[in-house]
Order: C-alpha cells, then sequence, then structure tokens
C-alpha cells in the first residue's frame, strides 16, 4: 500500500470506459468469485451447513432454521468457510482479541492466486472489500483511516443529524402520499422511502450532490453485492461496470472539493496536509466505504422494522400509542433480523478458542444473524419483542476496533425514518408480496408494497 500525498488532480477525466470481458476481467472474477463459487457448491453438495447457507437461495431467504442446526453441533464447528460460531460470546472474544484480524497475507497464497490478484488489479473495479478499505485492514492503517473519518460520527456530530433527517423523511413522505394517490393502489416503501432517506443523509454528510441519488443507490447495490462470495460471471461484470462509474464519478468530485471545497467529511479528508495526506487509493477506498455502508445498514433497517411490525401489529400499536419507544424498537429489529448476517476474521497468531487450537492464518467465521439469537444471552430468542431489557446487546454492528463508525447514524435514521411513516400513515399495512435482496451477507428487500392507509 502506499501512503503519501494526495496525487495532483488533472483537470478532465474521461467518461468510464464501457467494461468489456477482458482477460483482467476475467481473471478479477475466478479468483475472487469463480473459484470460491466452485468451492462452496460442491461443499453444499456434501451436505457442509455453510455451503448450503451461501449457495441454496431457499436458505438465504430464511436462514434461521440452518442457524440452529450448526448452534446444535457446538460453539466452534469447521465449515466450508473455515471454523463456524453461532455463539455471542466466542463472536464477542473473537471481536475483540488482538490476535484476530480483517486482513489476510497473499503472499501465503498459491503462486496463481498471487498472480491473479496481481494482475487484475485494478482501482477502477476495485470494491468495499479489497485493500485499502477500512473494512478489510488492520492497524496501524485501520486506525489512521478511522483516526480521519471519526470525528464525523462522534454523538454530538451525529445528533445535530436530527433537524436534517425529519426535514428530509417528511419531504420524502409528502412524495410518496402524491405517488400512492396518483397511482391508487401499493407502493413501493423500499424504492420511494427506506433507500432515499439515508442516501439523502449521506450525500450531504460527504458533500455530494443529491440529484446523484439514484446513481449512489445503484453503485451502493453494485458495492454491496461483491461482499457475498461466489457472484455469477454476468453479475459481476455488471457489478464492475458500477464500481468504474462510481470511481469515475469520486474522481470528478474530489477535483471539484480541492478547487472549492465545503464545509463536508470529504472535503476535509481531500484537503489533508503534508504526511496526513491519503494516497489517491486511500481517497477512494474510505469515501466508497462511507458511501455504501452510509445507507445499506439503515435501508434493510427501514424495511425489516417495517415487515416485522406488520406482523406484530399489537407491537406496532404500542409504537403509536408510546413513541419514546422506537429507541429499543430499532435494537430489536437489529438483533432479530440483522442488516448484517456475516462477518469473518482471521487468526494473526496460534491461538485458543472454545478449547480448539486456532492456527494463525485460519479463518473464523461469525454468523451474526446466529449470534444475535444465541439463547445464552438473549431469552426465547426467536420472539421478537421491541420491549427485550437487553436488545442492545446485540453485535449487528460488529465489534472491537472494527465497531461500525456510522452505528450512531444509522441507529437515529431508523427510529427518525420509521417514528415519521408511523406518525404520518398509522394504518400503513405490507400489501403484496415482498422480495428479499438476492445477498447473504446483507440482509433486507428489494422490494416491498405497502399500502399507506
Amino acid at each position: 500500500m502506499t501512503l503519501g500525498q494526495v496525487a495532483t488532480p488533472a483537470t478532465d477525466h474521461p467518461a468510464p470506459r464501457p467494461i468489456r470481458t477482458s482477460s483482467r476481467t476475467v481473471v478479477r472474477w475466478a479468483v475472487r468469485h469463480g473459484l470460491p463459487a466452485v468451492y462452496l457448491a460442491r461443499s453444499a453438495r456434501r451436505g457442509d451447513l455453510v455451503g448450503r447457507l451461501l449457495r441454496d437461495p431457499a436458505v438465504r431467504e430464511q436462514p434461521y432454521e440452518l442457524y440452529e442446526q450448526l448452534r446444535a453441533a457446538g460453539p466452534l464447528t469447521p465449515g466450508s468457510l473455515g471454523l463456524v460460531t453461532t455463539s455471542h460470546g466466542l463472536a464477542q472474544e473473537v471481536l475483540r482479541s488482538e490476535s484476530f484480524g480483517v486482513g489476510w497475507d497473499p503472499s501465503a497464497a498459491p503462486r496463481p492466486i498471487r498472480w491473479a490478484l496481481a494482475y487484475g488489479d485494478d482501482l477502477d473495479a476495485a470494491g468495499v472489500a479489497e485493500p485499502p478499505s477500512m473494512l478489510v485492514v488492520d492497524p496501524p492503517d485501520h486506525t489512521r483511516y478511522r483516526r480521519l473519518v471519526s470525528r464525523a460520527f462522534t454523538p454530538r456530530a451525529t445528533a445535530a443529524f436530527e433537524p436534517m433527517i425529519e426535514a428530509t423523511a417528511a419531504a420524502l413522505l409528502d412524495a410518496l402520499e402524491a405517488r400512492a394517490t396518483a397511482d391508487g393502489g401499493p407502493v413501493d416503501l423500499v424504492d420511494a422511502y427506506a433507500a432515499q432517506l439515508p442516501v439523502l443523509v449521506i450525500a450531504d454528510l460527504l458533500g455530494v450532490p443529491t440529484d446523484r441519488r439514484a446513481d449512489f443507490l445503484r453503485w451502493g447495490a453494485a458495492a454491496a453485492a461483491t461482499l457475498d462470495p461466489g457472484l455469477p460471471f454476468r453479475r459481476y461484470v455488471a457489478a464492475e461496470k458500477a464500481l468504474r462509474a462510481m470511481h469515475a464519478f469520486l474522481r470528478g468530485h474530489f477535483d471539484r472539493l480541492r478547487r472549492d471545497p465545503g464545509d463536508d467529511l470529504v472535503s476535509r479528508l481531500v484537503g489533508l496536509p503534508g504526511e496526513e495526506a491519503l494516497s489517491e487509493r486511500e481517497l477512494h477506498a474510505t469515501v466508497m466505504l462511507l458511501l455504501g455502508a452510509g445507507f445499506e445498514t439503515s435501508v434493510n433497517l427501514l424495511g425489516n422494522a417495517v415487515v416485522l411490525l406488520d406482523a406484530h401489529p399489537d407491537q406496532w400499536d404500542a409504537l403509536r400509542a408510546a413513541p419514546q419507544g422506537w429507541a429499543g424498537a430499532v435494537e430489536e429489529v437489529l438483533r432479530h433480523d440483522s442488516p448484517v448476517q456475516i462477518t469473518g476474521r482471521t487468526a494473526k497468531a496460534d491461538v485458543e478458542l472454545a478449547g480448539r487450537r486456532v492456527r494463525a492464518g485460519m479463518r473464523v467465521t461469525l454468523l451474526l444473524g446466529a449470534v444475535n439469537r444465541d439463547p445464552e444471552v438473549f431469552a426465547d430468542p426467536a420472539r421478537f419483542d421491541i420491549a427485550r431489557a437487553n436488545a442492545r446487546e446485540h453485535l449487528a454492528f460488529s465489534g472491537g476496533i472494527h465497531y461500525c463508525v456510522g452505528a450512531g447514524l444509522a441507529r437515529l435514521e431508523g427510529v427518525v425514518g420509521l417514528r415519521a411513516l408511523t406518525e404520518r400513515f398509522p394504518g400503513l399495512r405490507v400489501a403484496g408480496r415482498s422480495v428479499r435482496r438476492d445477498l447473504q451477507t446483507l440482509r433486507g428487500f428489494e422490494h416491498l408494497p405497502v399500502r399507506l392507509r
């Protein structure tokens, strides 16, 4: 990774080249998705539960029964992704331990894999799960990147967003009502509200034009898809095309802010002086992660909450009567149907975990969706209960040094967004077939038809 000054900006940047199925694209897909897909499919056929989780669409739609099968096998079990845990206590231990990290050493990979990674390397095709993204680097780099962005997400800075979130929600609900009146039927809550609210908030935080929100949503979906192993080739090509468009936009955006900085996070990042300055690649990785992660959790949180409350109308009625309960309700949604279902860590040194020797380089997969339903921590964990006293003990935002930097903002968007929706449309109900996103790492809805009254 190269550290140093931000590259001197060019005055013009060409439009992103149309994606072609070049040899580099094929190699990138093969090493990151093609080979994992073959391996996971073979594991699934042999009865491996994690392989089934990642390759069987029916299991991905409703993973919780499979999670319980894994739980019954023990707190730490071998699987196609190394060791797997459904234990809340073990997950906390791994997330907080200095013996585990998010990175991995490619120099230990077989020579063909090392060649493929080097040959396929391309900043313009890089996603949020590739270095130097904060998501996949360890200290000291992670420490430096997080320090640069964390000031924008302090409790005080987050609270200052509440009036803006309230005003944005009100405007979106006006538009939602107008659309429903014009159409005379159900409206898609994800398209018209759940996706729009967080993307407008993160756009303001990062100083990007809100009239590009449709692009941000498309690019964010592409970036999110690359978090799942084993993408089909056609879907990967579509994702790479969107990623290239996103990188091209960011170049122009950085140039504009260098010439005319504003009072936003990205203006501060592009203007860092001297040794603090981010390289061009670090700048792209950091802002791309903030753009994607800045609304992915909230989109899924809002949609999951509406579906859960629709299935538990007595609890929705309780929130209508006592809106001060929304903070607890949001925590229970995050626990019960976590927007992020899977994360993982790699052992940096030999360590003992749950009585098992974990050697350096071994992967431990944390099934957060199962961890957050651990009966050792949560009584009657499959029950949705907005009054659950310890719901906030969930690990939906991960933990340790990689605890989600925007967790406070996501919580605020959930509380404000759901409260505003409920107050404006107290009779809102799901109306029609909800469609889950075809993802496993992230869990949410692609389409959510509702009637407002």
